[in-house]
């Protein structure tokens, strides 16, 4: 991974989750909570492996459906960069690509705090079943 990241103990976990199923070569989380106006955000996350293999991508897939969240989400692998990102901020912008994803973000951020403290709680609790799953011996 590159050097300089600032990651926070949420982003740690995040990323030691993920580099469970191979190499990082990139990762990216928005903080939980707005500073400057103090509301909570929805939250998603980046990441691209240096070597991506199409059944690790199956394995993070089918461990994330497998959990019971209170909202749903998807795994992103349209583009080089993978994202986990509630379902519902995927459909209101239209999908990843469409410019109006931060718009899509900003205004469920401002709009919708229950919405955002849900996914916060399901975002830790699929963080820490990636923690746990069986990964195979080859």
């Amino acid at each position: 991974m590159s050097e300089g990241m600032i990651v926070s103990s949420r982003g740690e976990r995040a990323v030691q989750a993920l580099s469970r199923f191979g190499e990082l070569e990139w990762f990216k989380l928005p903080t939980e909570f707005n500073a400057a106006y103090g509301y909570a955000q929805v939250p998603y996350m980046g990441w691209r492996y240096a070597f991506p293999e199409e059944e690790v991508a199956q394995l993070i897939e089918a461990s994330v459906r497998a959990l019971s969240t209170q909202v749903d989400w998807e795994i992103d692998r349209a583009r080089r960069n993978w994202m986990l990102v509630p379902t519902r901020v995927l459909r209101e912008a239209h999908g990843l690509a469409d410019p109006s994803f931060r718009d899509v973000v900003h205004s469920i951020n401002v709009q919708d705090q229950e919405f955002c403290l849900k996914a916060l709680s399901d975002f830790e609790l699929i963080i820490q079943h990636l923690l746990q799953v069986h990964l195979s011996e080859e």
